[in-house]
């Protein structure tokens, strides 16, 4: 039977950050849920073995069946760490609100997925602090879209708030603003998460120059040098990872070409988009990142299990790397591709999607819209295991997030505190003090 999990995040429109995430299940051809038996053993099998590696910094909201919610499975966390989301198939059971209850009295926060009007659905209203709503169809169903104007405004009304579900389009998430919906969650969240830069603005820029010169088969070290030491920004970036607590440097370095070498170009192509981090203000550039860095990683794993696969492990992680490119500057991605000077295979991959690449790109997109159809075709196709894609995919997030904590983390070094002492008093000296 295969398993597929994969977490989409959700995220506040008015403030533009990262609410939380879903936790997406599925297996064997049908809905995972269709057999609450099958659900209940799968996924409590999965988060006993997963549940460090895909619940971290934000709340994951995670749709419980009756037989885990009889298992008590959402205590395995804390309260603030999971959203317990329920369907019809825990709202009708017979112990549904004793065991409603007994949750929400000990802190748990609820939401139920495509409300509707109906007794049975008011009846566990009064748990409930967030209602999903399904927007597929609201942009071409008049009956729909005035039945989803009606539950977001009975919704606001009781004070709960609403989750906009596969919005997938600009019109789907032009309407869930429109309408005042407070999360939103789908295909084309990860296109707003940053405000785009202009073409020519970015391509003008010493980030984008950076980008371009490590690409090079042979990067000029002296380039890359100049390049960071006429950007504040990127030097301070640059001087950030460098004594994150990732290296673990005896002694702090303060200067740009230590700090390269330090890195070295291999390492700089990796962390490339991490230095634009200061580049880009908006709050949502963080998960874009993440996002970068996750296609990556995940990309250059996948590839090194094709069987006789001719795809480098490196191309295909500059290939996750740069394909949200599109994302962050206004300008279609076949010409930014056209300025750097990576693999042809890559550029045909991104903007064709053919070839071994083009299919390894389908499909890690697939995967991460929780296409499992799709998914399962594309790793056929490649030769790999789909039935362990969800466990390549966990650890992959789970790398993502300690290279990351770690990369933001400042290392504490023996004499830190006593040289920030000193430093205060010479500075109250100086002052008179």
């Amino acid at each position: 039977m295969d398993r597929c999990v994969v977490r989409q995040a959700i995220k506040d429109p008015k403030s533009e950050k990262i609410a939380g995430y879903e936790l997406l299940f599925q297996s064997g051809r049908d809905s995972l849920y269709n057999n609450d038996t099958s659900a209940a053993d799968t996924i409590l099998n999965f988060l006993l073995a997963n549940s460090s590696k895909i619940i971290n910094d934000r709340p994951m909201f995670v749709t419980f069946t009756p037989a885990l919610l009889l298992r008590n499975t959402p205590r395995m966390f804390g309260a603030e760490r999971v959203v317990i989301q329920i369907e019809d198939n825990v709202i009708i059971h017979p112990l549904a609100m004793p065991v409603i209850k007994r949750y929400y009295e000990g802190g748990y926060q609820f939401a139920i997925n495509d409300f509707q009007f109906s007794p049975k659905y008011f009846s566990v209203l009064d748990y409930m602090a967030y209602v999903r709503i399904n927007m597929e169809g609201y942009d071409v169903d008049l009956q729909k879209r005035k039945m989803i104007q009606n539950i977001v405004q009975m919704t606001q009304s009781f004070g709960r708030k609403c989750i906009a579900t596969n919005v997938s389009t600009k019109a789907l998430y032009d309407a869930a603003v429109e309408l005042g919906i407070d999360l939103v969650e789908g295909g084309y969240v990860a296109n707003t998460l940053v405000t785009k830069v202009d073409k020519v603005e970015y391509m003008q820029g010493n980030f984008f120059q950076l980008m371009v010169a490590v690409s090079r088969d042979e990067p000029d070290f002296a380039e890359v040098e100049e390049i960071v030491n006429r950007d504040a920004g990127l030097s301070y970036a640059l001087l950030k990872i460098v004594n994150s607590a990732y290296f673990a440097l005896r002694r702090r370095t303060a200067s740009i070409r230590q700090a390269l070498v330090t890195l070295g170009i291999g390492q700089l192509r990796h962390w490339v988009y991490m230095l634009s981090l200061d580049q880009q203000k908006e709050a949502g550039a963080e998960e874009m990142l993440k996002l970068s860095f996750l296609r990556a990683k995940l990309s250059s794993e996948l590839a090194g299990r094709i069987p006789h696969g001719t795809l480098a492990s490196s191309d295909a992680y500059m290939m996750g790397m740069f394909s949200t490119l599109g994302y962050m500057v206004n300008a279609p991605l076949e010409d930014l591709l056209a300025e750097i000077p990576v693999a042809d295979e890559i550029k045909v991959a991104l903007i064709e999607g053919k070839g071994l690449a083009g299919n390894l790109y389908k499909l890690v997109i697939a995967y991460e819209n929780a296409d499992w159809k799709t998914s399962k075709e594309l790793a056929e196709e490649l030769g790999l295991k789909s039935d362990q894609l969800a466990q390549v995919y966990v650890d992959c997030v789970e790398e993502v997030n300690d290279v990351w904590k770690n990369l933001t983390t400042d290392m504490v070094r023996p004499g830190d505190a006593e040289a920030a002492l000193s430093e205060a008093a010479s500075a109250q000296e100086a002052n008179g003090v």
